[in-house]
């Protein structure tokens, strides 16, 4: 069975080449372009990793970020995806239960090595 992502970022260019990276990769994808579909499709997919844009419409990734992690789901990877790339904005995201923090712009070949790292089990 494939593994499940989330792609949860409003710019549709980044939407559109995580998707198709994931796909090619072999992943089930689904995407939401703001917090609050972010947490509606996680409910309903189930996926087994987020990439979350932390400046979202409706509620930010952090926030979006705390909420997944109080549902319980402690197998589930959450790996930011950010402008921000200030330490402080680092931390703020590790704290709320990030797995990994990718700053923007990054390379989707190492963004697609992280997943299948963090969906493997390591780190």
């Amino acid at each position: 069975m494939a593994s499940k992502v989330l792609i949860v970022d409003d710019e549709p260019n980044i939407v559109t080449s995580l998707e198709f990276l994931m796909r090619r990769r072999g992943y089930e994808t689904r995407v939401a372009a703001d917090g609050d579909l972010a947490l509606e499709e996680a409910e309903r997919f189930q996926p087994d990793i987020v990439l979350l844009d932390v400046m979202l419409p409706r509620r930010d990734g952090f926030e979006v970020c705390q909420q997944l992690r109080a549902t319980g789901r402690g197998d589930l990877k959450i790996v930011m995806l950010t402008a921000k790339g200030r330490e402080t904005e680092i931390a703020k995201g590790m704290a709320m239960g990030a797995d990994a923090y990718v700053t923007k712009p990054f390379s989707t070949r190492e963004l697609v090595d992280q997943v299948a790292r963090l969906l493997e089990g390591g780190s």
